[in-house]
């Protein structure tokens, strides 16, 4: 019993000097944490003068954009082509030469789908983009109806009062709403093809019924081909999957072909191609890029030319240079007779010197 006691002793005495141990750990371990304290504050204190001292130095000149603003773009594409890519990467161009790092792009591309693009819009109406570019004229619609606040510039749009529903068009939409116009001159389009085929009885304009501005074209060209003593018909076609058959139709009931320009037939060229070489029928195209993929000849524009006017607008309307209410539609200041030498020569079509080779 003596023994027992003993041993419980010595573990209570045991005990009481592990637990002084721990307390002299605890104590010097809180010693030491003030003068931690005090430093992490002075350095916090240090960052936060620094901090306040730095918004002091940038809170002045935030509206301009040399001295660090920074404005949110929003890009809407219709569809990855060669002619509405030139026009986005113009207008970023442009933009950022005139804005440098003070601009910021959200650039998304629908995928050739109308709802798409209605949904990009709203989602750059969300996050509150300072300016929406729409690039075609869906992601121009889809634009108009997502916002009457943010300034919207559209661009590779044809006619704005046949895309906008507006009757007696002037030329300035006003509202929210400006931008470019890839508008080629239609009756010098007809003239092209009378000057190249001037033989030719039957001609069919192959086009998308879902573009409105396509539909414009169609009509323009064929009233000026009808009185320059041409029969036409119109093949209209409601997207790529019906494309193959109707151009088939086309080509096979007409001399030539008039394509204009249209998003859904410039994403598509290679079907066009497939069918119109196969059966030696030349295409009058609309503009450059659909040309490259299926046509002979074309009176077109610069998209990128196209794309770094609207990025000039841009830049005025961001700056508050310009009230985009009052800026008219601007239009390309040249048009350039282009030719697919690879196409004519396969087909046995001689061009004159005043053409320029795509590519070239």
């Amino acid at each position: 019993m003596k023994k027992m006691l003993a041993i419980a002793m010595a573990m209570t005495m045991g005990l009481g000097l592990v637990a002084c141990g721990g307390g002299n750990d605890a104590s010097s371990s809180s010693a030491s944490e003030p003068a931690t304290e005090d430093s992490a504050q002075t350095e916090e204190g240090d960052a936060a003068e620094g901090s306040e001292s730095d918004a002091a130095q940038g809170e002045a000149p935030e509206e301009t954009p040399s001295a660090g603003a920074e404005y949110t773009v929003g890009i809407c594409q219709l569809v990855q082509h060669d002619a509405l890519d030139a026009a986005t990467q113009g207008f970023k161009d442009a933009l950022t030469e005139e804005l440098g790092e003070a601009v910021a792009f959200d650039e998304q591309n629908a995928q050739n789908d109308s709802n798409t693009c209605s949904t990009i819009i709203n989602g750059f109406v969300s996050s509150g983009v300072d300016l929406i570019l729409a690039n075609a004229t869906p992601a121009l619609q889809a634009a108009q109806a997502g916002t009457n606040e943010i300034p919207i510039l559209g661009t590779s749009v044809t006619e704005y009062g046949v895309a906008l529903g507006i009757d007696d068009f002037n030329g300035t939409v006003g509202g929210n709403i400006s931008g470019t116009s890839d508008l080629a001159p239609l009756e010098e389009q007809a003239a092209m093809l009378q000057e190249l085929f001037p033989d030719a009885k039957n001609v069919g304009l192959v086009y998308c019924t879902a573009e409105a501005n396509s539909q414009y074209q169609v009509d323009t060209v064929q009233t000026a081909l009808e009185g320059l003593g041409y029969t036409c018909t119109q093949y209209g076609f409601s997207d790529s999957n019906d494309l193959s058959s109707v151009v088939t139709t086309a080509a096979d009931n007409n001399d030539v072909l008039y394509v204009p320009t249209d998003n859904t037939a410039a994403s598509n060229t290679p079907i066009i191609d497939n069918v119109c070489r196969a059966k030696k029928v030349p295409v009058i195209a609309g503009e450059e890029n659909i040309c490259a993929g299926c046509g002979v000849a074309t009176l077109s524009i610069s998209y990128y030319d196209l794309g770094v006017g609207t990025g000039k607008m841009a830049a005025k309307i961001l700056t508050g240079e310009a009230n985009i209410s009052e800026m008219p539609i601007e239009y390309a200041p040249q048009f350039t007779k282009k030719y697919n030498a690879t196409i004519c020569e396969d087909l046995g079509i001689t061009i004159s010197d005043d053409y320029v080779a795509i590519g070239e």
